[in-house]
């Protein structure tokens, strides 16, 4: 498939896919596409941002072709509430008329069971889709079109007994109603495959490689704890839309407030806020209101931000995966983008662990350097002499002297 004009879709969603600008598939899109028009199962593995999703959704509108008055014929079920909502607002594009239940937690369960009663789409996250089930408002039974989004993630967050649970409860596949099913996944564990093996039926397999020739730079950033929030600062001052990768709830949030403090244009993401605080945040990214959004792992993956020109990971995340997850937010469908990885005195060792669980080999950057020009000028590092290398910041370059909310100034020293 060259063009989605190859294709027979019917005018509604071709037009929607033109006046979108999407005239020629991506990888995944030209291979998969077919495939499940065609009826068949399949198995997508693809990196983020490769466009899986319009990929099994240009199959999903045009099995549906509009509301009927029956029970649900569509389930898409995904790990986070963010890519639930964002799956949801793709669908409404390509087809208005197919109503949704999107179903996650968070949020009170009144609005969610009404929309359950005429909803051809149901989107949801795992255990809010358990819960209706058993009580019998989310009806599974008359499903057509299964999707299991990201599946690594949601065996990563703990959702695989759930998902087992939801799967089972869909219909079966017979020889006079046929299941079709979508498995989605950047990676593929040993739960992931099993479950490809055991709920899908000869399935196609779609593989699609990272770009070897993406536009990203990545490197590593040698700062003094005690220096973190000034060297952010002053980098987010060369970025016009950056996402701050924190490993906990409570030290995204902290870290937020310090950033607004710095004068910083910020929105927090993490599971502690409200659903509706979490939209807020995102739509307020989205729209350019705020510059940075500071983030635990919950925004690594499935939210699609435009333009996003940096990613900065403030603090190591526990794996490998996370790491490439946090990373691919930017320099993403062909745009440049960049990521830089903090590491501190006390970092080596969690360092190390990365590299041995997949992480890449990264270099470090000329901290002054990138802090006076912008630019990315990579020296020679070594992590496990993190101590002895981290980079000296110099007054006149200003973020040693900048206070951090709350702190006193960080003493130089000849050490970090």
């Amino acid at each position: 498939m060259n063009s989605f004009t190859d294709l027979e879709l019917r005018p509604r969603i071709q037009q929607t896919l033109t006046g979108l600008g999407l005239s020629v598939p991506t990888p995944v899109q030209a291979e998969a596409v077919p495939i499940l028009m065609g009826g068949r199962d399949c198995v997508i593995q693809s990196p983020t941002g490769s466009g899986k999703t319009l990929a099994f959704l240009i199959p999903l509108a045009e099995k549906l072709r509009g509301h009927q008055n029956r029970d649900p014929r569509a389930l898409i079920v995904t790990p986070t509430r963010e890519l639930a909502t964002q799956i949801g607002a793709v669908l409404t594009q390509l087809d208005p008329q197919l109503r949704q239940a999107l179903v996650f937690g968070g949020v009170g369960y009144g609005n969610q069971i009404n929309k359950l009663r005429t909803a051809d789409v149901i989107i949801g996250c795992p255990g809010r889709l358990v819960d209706l089930s058993k009580r019998g408002s989310a009806l599974l039974g008359g499903v057509e079109y299964l999707v299991l989004d990201e599946a690594d993630e949601m065996l990563d967050a703990g959702f695989a007994k759930d998902v087992e649970e939801i799967t089972d409860r869909t219909n079966k596949r017979t020889t006079d109603q046929r299941r079709q099913t979508v498995l989605a996944s950047a990676t593929m564990p040993d739960w992931v495959a099993k479950m490809a093996r055991k709920h899908l039926v000869n399935p196609e397999h779609v593989a699609v490689a990272p770009n070897p020739e993406s536009d990203l730079e990545h490197g590593l950033v040698s700062v003094p704890r005690a220096q973190k929030v000034a060297v952010l600062s002053q980098l987010l001052k060369q970025s016009a839309s950056t996402i701050v990768f924190h490993r906990t709830k409570h030290g995204a949030k902290k870290l937020a407030h310090d950033l607004t403090a710095l004068g910083h244009r910020t929105a927090e993401l993490q599971g502690n806020l409200s659903q509706a605080s979490r939209d807020r945040a995102i739509a307020s990214f989205r729209r350019r209101e705020t510059t940075v959004l500071v983030a635990t792992n919950v925004a690594a993956r499935g939210i699609d931000v435009v333009d996003v020109n940096l990613v900065v990971n403030y603090e190591l995340p526990d794996t490998a995966q996370w790491l490439t997850h946090r990373v691919g937010r930017t320099a993403r469908n062909g745009a440049k983008g960049r990521a830089l990885t903090f590491l501190s005195e006390d970092d080596a060792e969690k360092w190390r662990k990365l590299r041995r669980l997949g992480a890449p080999e990264l270099r470090f950057v000329d901290a002054q350097h990138l802090l006076s020009t912008g630019a990315m000028k990579y020296v020679e590092a070594r992590p496990e002499r993190l101590n002895d290398r981290a980079p000296q910041l110099r007054h006149h370059q200003g973020p040693a002297r900048v206070r951090t909310p709350g702190r006193p100034f960080a003493p130089r020293s000849g050490r970090a």
